[in-house]
């Protein structure tokens, strides 16, 4: 990935985050890395542990950013989650929620597409440790 395509996404998750914040959700940790990828921004919502996944595009063509979350890349954020809660224990009690922001275009003229309970995770998948 070019330099420039990963600092428009950081900026885009710094939005996300912000604009979540402003919603009310709690901020707790961003880009958790580990062996199955990168969590952008792991929030608290109420009772709900959400695990939020923040997509940039341009435009919105070809599917814009939502469109551009595939099952690969929801088994990657289900596999970090699991060790994102292995590792943080106090965590574990809360209901989980997987969301997805979508933020299309530029400057002033972004659009923001918050889809919470996008998607969800079975850890019973093949291959899932």
């Amino acid at each position: 990935m070019s330099a420039a395509h990963l600092r428009r996404g950081r900026q885009a998750e710094k939005v996300a985050r912000r604009w979540l914040v402003r919603r009310g959700l709690k901020h707790i940790q961003s880009n958790f890395r580990c062996r199955y990828g990168e969590l952008d921004l792991i929030m608290r919502d109420g009772s709900s542990l959400v695990v939020v996944e923040v997509r940039y595009r341009n435009t919105r063509m070809y599917g814009g950013a939502i469109g551009s979350v595939t099952r690969s890349k929801i088994l990657r954020v289900g596999r970090a989650t699991e060790l994102f809660l292995r590792q943080h224990t106090e965590y574990r009690h809360l209901a989980l929620r997987f969301d997805v922001l979508a933020i299309s275009g530029t400057g002033r003229a972004r659009d923001i597409d918050w889809r919470r309970s996008a998607f969800g995770f079975d850890a019973d998948l093949p291959g899932c440790d």
